[in-house]
């Protein structure tokens, strides 16, 4: 169970950190934005209500890059699972009900924080402990 954690854990991180560190080098126009042929309307609609938040996006990519980094280290890797899954659940959803075909990272992203809150569910059991 412990080699299994260790390599979901740097998995997990490395999908996350290729996933910030991407979208932060097409915002700052290092390298060029992915193509929207093939992408349906309902993605292009929800593509352009994130992006006309202004904030919703860049907070999400920097919490991913802070939790990649610390699942790629292996420390606050407790912190970082419940940081991600509401990431990883609206990650796991998006691509369910809008985009199917591109669902595979997105269901091991979703599928290996499941995992790392189940390996790790000793220290969340003060979170649930009455007084």
């Amino acid at each position: 169970m412990r080699i299994a954690t260790i390599v979901v854990s740097v998995l997990v991180g490395l999908i996350l950190l290729f996933a910030s560190v991407t979208y932060f080098l097409f915002m700052f126009g290092v390298i060029p934005p992915p193509s929207t042929d093939g992408m349906s309307d309902a993605v292009m609609k929800w593509n352009a209500g994130a992006e006309a938040t202004v904030y919703l996006m860049p907070l999400v990519k920097v919490l991913e890059l802070l939790c990649g980094i610390f699942f790629v280290t292996r420390s606050y890797v407790a912190l970082a699972n419940l940081v991600i899954l509401p990431i990883s659940v609206n990650a796991f959803l998006f691509h369910a009900f809008l985009a199917p075909e591109t669902i595979a990272m997105a269901a091991l992203l979703f599928i290996g924080n499941l995992f790392l809150i189940y390996a790790y569910r000793d220290r969340y059991k003060v979170l649930f402990t009455r007084k």
